[in-house]
């Protein structure tokens, strides 16, 4: 199960209350006001992880809780503080106020640590209310509570590619070639139904790029037709889009089809979708009718298109290279 889009309620800790309390020694036995004020509630932190795929965690547990401060106590001792609740969150993690569409905060970085709500003060002890007046105050105050609130947490996926195509176009394929990713593959739609995140390694460059395989989109997906919205905002964060196109042709359509129809809706979607880079990739070479194809595909649409097989590698190296320079000279040239 993937779930990039819950609900929770968090609670920070309370702040303890202050101590009433007076000195009382063997020799001292009328000894002044020593009561000790509370501990500070524990907060509610965001942290980001990159070790953290989805937003599953939240879904079966959404209510979370931080710390109550204790009690100060006699001595003049304060009350411990609250311990802080650190909560996990994906790269690319936005929170928003239930029922609301206003950002909270955003979590880009990992190990980015974010204070959501903070904890209660602690009350204050008898101590605090002495005076020249009152030499033995039996006032303290309580503590106050820790901030609370409903928010909506909604995952946007980080990478630096992103894989766009059909069901069925290979994108598992190719991402699981390219990078250590395994995602499930078989020849029927809709085999990944969640997006996959891949490292592509570039040792001679000590370097790496994030792969995303984001699933297959259809006609009408800018629509909320199959799995609509749900994936297509993980396309926002990409620096580069691959369009990956099955050169054989699928179910009567053809490739240029395809590849428009993918531009439409990331279009309808998104305008600035269109305004990102992107390599057109024709998969599938191995096949006869595949060249064919190919030179039609760019004699009707003049675009450059980069042919490689998932299946004989054919391509792959070119296609590694392409990607680097796509993603990294922006960067540089910056």
């Amino acid at each position: 199960m993937y779930f990039d889009d819950v609900s929770v309620i968090l609670s920070a800790g309370d702040g303890g209350d202050g101590c009433m309390s007076f000195r009382r020694e063997k020799y001292i036995p009328h000894g002044g006001p020593d009561g000790g004020d509370g501990g500070r509630g524990g907060k509610i932190i965001l942290q980001g992880s990159e070790n953290i795929s989805d937003l599953t965690r939240y879904k079966f547990k959404p209510n979370w809780e931080a710390g109550n401060g204790s009690k100060g106590m006699g001595s003049n001792k304060y009350g411990k503080k609250g311990a802080d609740l650190f909560l996990p969150v994906p790269l690319g993690t936005q929170v928003f106020k239930e029922n609301s569409d206003n950002l909270v905060v955003e979590i880009l970085k990992n190990q980015e640590d974010v204070v959501l709500l903070n904890g209660g003060n602690g009350g204050l002890g008898n101590l605090h209310f002495k005076s020249s007046t009152n030499q033995a105050p039996r006032q303290f105050t309580e503590g106050t509570p820790g901030q609370r609130g409903s928010f909506r947490l909604v995952l946007k996926t980080i990478a630096d590619v992103g894989l766009v195509g059909f069901p069925n176009a290979g994108k598992s394929s190719l991402i699981s070639l390219i990078t250590k990713a395994h995602p499930k593959t078989a020849p029927y739609p809709f085999t990944t139904i969640q997006p996959n995140v891949g490292i592509l390694s570039y040792p001679e460059y000590h370097d790496r790029l994030k792969v995303a395989d984001i699933p297959g989109l259809i006609e009408g997906a800018s629509e909320n037709k199959g799995l609509g919205h749900r994936f297509l905002k993980h396309i926002e964060r990409c620096s580069v889009l691959l369009f990956l196109i099955d050169i054989t042709g699928q179910e009567g359509r053809t490739p240029s089809n395809d590849y428009l129809c993918l531009k439409k809706e990331l279009g309808n979607y998104c305008s600035a979708f269109l305004e990102k880079p992107s390599i057109v990739v024709a998969n599938k070479m191995d096949e006869p009718i595949a060249q064919k194809n190919l030179n039609e595909f760019q004699q009707e649409l003049g675009i450059e298109t980069l042919p490689i097989s998932c299946l004989s590698e054919e391509g792959i190296k070119e296609l590694k290279e392409n990607l680097y320079r796509r993603v990294r000279e922006p960067r540089s040239n910056s």
